[in-house]
């Protein structure tokens, strides 16, 4: 007999999903401050990188995408207990707000900088700019939703062809659409442009429509077999459109000298930023077919990662503070004194962190580990707070 899942094994299995990438996603940011080569490498250059420090960096290409698509199923769940006015306050409020934690709160914990001589835009921004957009978009048919979704991410790379080749020549407004950039705005003060808006409001919009795989009355078996078959088309497209390197990403591959192992890199060295088409295939295909796979799993490890992915913000801000707080006790452990606390040149977004500093990969893991164990206990109170609270600010954060 076929079987409907209740409503909160169903947001279990989202939880759980957003859970392993926030999970993985700390490892990236450890390796930025602990790794020897993470300030002055780049683990995606194939002439440098080694197959261990690349697989480091690809599985966390993994979250980002898989947040902000979960984040537009969360609008069609909360869609189905809201009104229309309603979630398009929410959403709108709370886009808002995400874009102020970012340029205040976010950009503070990753360079402890309160002179704030850099500006980063990250995925937080990126999602909030998203959420605007959908308090306006919710209210147009489900079906151009999906249209306008699927054209930003299956297009969008057309739009390659116009960036700039100069970075100091990219107009700021075209940078936050399209195009990453560095400008100094100041004498040293600078803004960093990592995550422009297209095509991350599509991704969301896509994740919105997968939302209605998960209301209360739609068949479980029917919904894992459309979430395998879903994931498998993207990883094949993917595969041809990468084989025959003709469009969805501006960074082609090629056959290397240094082995077969380097070619497979370069197959899979794709664009992230802004996230290409083949970049979002091969992410969000395996995350549907994960989506499927783990919808009845149960045991204490998933209920711990899934305590993770109930509270992504809280996480998101924590995680940030304690890895440049171990930053900082690393630094002045290692003989470092205050004149060293700051860059010369104010080029780099961290404060107590040396260029050249830092540990080798397998330091890096153990960090890591060490991370998101110790906020396994914080994650878990503030979730089961949100559990049993109904106050109207838990929902922001």
């Amino acid at each position: 007999m076929q079987t409907i899942l209740t409503a909160k094994q169903r947001i279990n299995s989202i939880d759980l999903l957003r859970g392993i990438v926030m999970v993985i996603m700390a490892l990236d940011h450890v390796r930025d401050f602990f790794h020897i080569h993470g300030m002055d490498g780049d683990p995606t250059n194939l002439a440098t990188t080694s197959p261990a420090l690349f697989f480091t960096r690809f599985i966390t290409h993994y979250c980002a995408p898989v947040f902000v698509f979960l984040s537009g199923t969360s609008i069609f769940l909360q869609s189905q207990r809201k009104t229309k006015k309603e979630l398009a306050i929410f959403l709108l409020t709370r886009g808002l707000w995400l874009m102020l934690i970012e340029v205040v709160v976010i950009n503070f914990l990753f360079s402890f900088n309160p002179f704030y001589n850099g500006i980063a835009v990250q995925v937080i921004w990126v999602i909030g700019v998203s959420m605007v957009l959908m308090s306006v978009l919710i209210f147009l048919p489900f079906k151009i939703i999906f249209v306008i979704g699927l054209i930003m991410v299956l297009g969008h790379n057309f739009l390659d062809r116009y960036n700039f080749n100069s970075n100091q020549s990219i107009p700021l407004g075209w940078s936050i659409l399209h195009q990453p950039s560095f400008k100094m705005y100041a004498p040293q003060h600078f803004i960093i442009v990592l995550y422009p808006l297209i095509p991350w409001p599509g991704v969301m919009m896509l994740g919105y429509c997968m939302g209605k795989l998960f209301t209360k009355d739609y068949d479980a078996v029917k919904r894992k077999k459309q979430l395998l078959y879903f994931g498998i088309i993207a990883i094949a497209v993917f595969a041809v459109l990468r084989y025959i390197n003709v469009y969805g990403d501006p960074a082609l591959w090629s056959e290397q000298n240094r082995g077969t192992v380097y070619s497979i890199i370069s197959f899979f060295n794709v664009t992230k930023y802004p996230p290409s088409l083949l970049y979002l295939c091969i992410t969000l295909g395996p995350a549907l077919i994960t989506l499927s796979l783990i919808e009845n799993i149960q045991s204490k490890f998933v209920d711990a990662v899934t305590v993770y992915g109930r509270v992504p913000m809280f996480y998101y801000l924590c995680h940030f503070f304690l890895i440049h707080l171990l930053c900082v006790i690393f630094f002045y452990a290692s003989g470092h004194h205050n004149n060293e606390i700051t860059d010369p040149n104010l080029t780099s977004p961290f404060l107590f962190r040396l260029q050249h500093w830092g540990y080798p990969l397998w330091v890096v893991y153990i960090i890591w580990i060490g991370v998101v164990a110790l906020l396994y206990p914080f994650c878990k109170k503030y979730s089961e707070y949100k559990a049993t609270h109904k106050k109207w600010w838990l929902s922001y954060l």
